[in-house]
């Protein structure tokens, strides 16, 4: 069986909510499944492992810098064995805007980036007004207001798939 690498991105902490469960899902089918945090200070080796799944959240229509850097500077491992790459954004909780083509993070996102994962997934993320300090909360309903999203600042709302979610989990364990 593989090593899997779930490397993720996340400012509210969905997107490891996200990678959780894809690692149960590598387990359950056999594989070692193991979580790293990319951020600012902590880049994750390729080394030691098998396969790599690379997740990452959306923030004012942007994934995280370190993102993009750590892909391009890792774009020859990256491509020398079985990899995934996927998004998380509100925008995606319209199943139309859920492929590659359609998101408009992802395909700027891709554009920035010199790997071209082989498979990539997007999911809707997660909205928790009362997490959020003021600026977050009034941007992020004020671009839901826009979009016609939630805005009830008490509310929490989920738009993730959890069966997309456990699809592509059940994917990359049988890569």
């Amino acid at each position: 069986m593989a090593r899997i690498l779930f490397i993720y991105s996340t400012v509210d902490g969905h997107t490891l909510e996200i990678c959780e469960r894809l690692r149960q899902i590598a387990e359950q089918a056999g594989h070692e499944a193991v979580l790293t945090e990319l951020s600012a200070r902590s880049v994750p080796e390729l080394n030691d492992c098998d396969r790599v799944v690379i997740g990452a959240s959306i923030r004012y229509g942007k994934h995280r810098p370190e993102v993009a850097r750590f892909i391009n500077d890792n774009v020859s491992a990256l491509e020398a064995m079985p990899s995934a790459f996927f998004s998380v954004n509100a925008v995606a909780r319209k199943p139309e805007k859920r492929a590659p083509d359609t998101n408009p993070y992802v395909k700027k996102f891709l554009r920035q980036i010199t790997w071209q994962p082989p498979l990539i997934e997007i999911f809707g993320g997660k909205i928790e007004y009362p997490k959020y300090g003021f600026w977050d909360k009034t941007m992020i309903r004020f671009i839901m207001w826009m979009t016609n999203g939630p805005t009830d600042p008490e509310s929490i709302v989920d738009f993730t798939d959890w069966e997309q979610v456990d699809a592509f989990g059940d994917r990359i364990a049988q890569t």
